[in-house]
């Protein structure tokens, strides 16, 4: 029997050139969660939040105990606790912390900072800075405490020690129209805030009589010169090396400290 002939062979389906096709991939399909199995999740998530805001909230596990105050130096623990007035056995997360502090720095003018905070499970911890004097302003028999900042925050039967009197004798000052007595009561309280811890306890008065003439009354009738504010740094670094060179001078000259002058030896 005759083999195919060239017609049948042609007939064949015909070979395809060229790159081959990409195989067709199976597109993975998902399960859509049925609306019974959504709603169970939900109520479990609501569940959850409902539990959590009872615990924060309804507990008696997260309410305050404890109120406890850190950093106090003149102010007692108890003084400052009581100022807070901070409810106890209130949930410690609606308790009002800025509250508490604005209640502190108003009821008590010698806090400059505090912070209260939430510590859990139970305490509410103040964390107290008490104001600084840098100088003392007699006024009948007593003293007024005058921070850096020229506040004037606490009046105290006794002068506390290393803290040097305040005196302003600018009736007679050519500045003090310009500045007034508050701006030169600022400029002095500066000039005294700046002082390096070797002149600053040896300094009793600092004395203001016009805006450029500050005055230090030091220890063993020694005074200083010190003109303006400005450039305090310089002249702190040149009083300290004068009264190392010249230890029996009684006047010192800053006002200019590229130029001071000694005198009194």
């Amino acid at each position: 029997m005759a083999g195919p002939t060239t017609a049948d062979r042609g007939a064949r389906k015909p070979v395809r050139s060229g790159p081959p096709r990409p195989s067709r991939k199976r597109k993975l399909r998902f399960p859509i969660p049925g609306r019974r199995f959504l709603l169970v999740t939900l109520a479990l998530v609501v569940l959850v939040v409902a539990a959590g805001v009872w615990v924060v909230y309804g507990s008696k596990w997260l309410r305050v105990d404890t109120v406890s105050t850190r950093g106090t130096r003149v102010l007692t623990p108890r003084q400052v606790t009581e100022a807070a007035d901070v409810p106890l056995n209130t949930p410690l997360m609606s308790v009002d912390t800025e509250g508490i502090e604005a209640r502190l720095r108003s009821k008590l003018p010698r806090i400059g900072t505090v912070d209260a905070v939430r510590v859990w499970p139970d305490e509410i911890r103040l964390k107290v800075t008490e104001r600084k004097p840098e100088v003392l302003i007699e006024k009948s028999g007593k003293f007024i405490e005058v921070d850096r900042g020229g506040v004037h925050y606490a009046t105290v039967p006794q002068a506390p020690k290393g803290v040097p009197l305040l005196e302003l004798d600018v009736s007679r000052s050519p500045s003090l129209r310009r500045f007034g007595p508050e701006r030169l009561e600022r400029e002095a309280v500066g000039v005294a805030a700046g002082l390096p811890e070797a002149i600053r306890r040896d300094t009793r008065v600092v004395r203001v009589s016009s805006y450029d003439s500050i005055t230090l009354e030091l220890t063993g009738g020694r005074a200083v010169a010190w003109g303006s504010s400005e450039r305090g740094a310089d002249k702190s670094k040149t009083l300290l090396a004068l009264m190392k060179t010249a230890r029996d001078a009684k006047h010192f000259d800053v006002s200019a400290p590229t130029a001071p002058v000694v005198s009194g030896s």
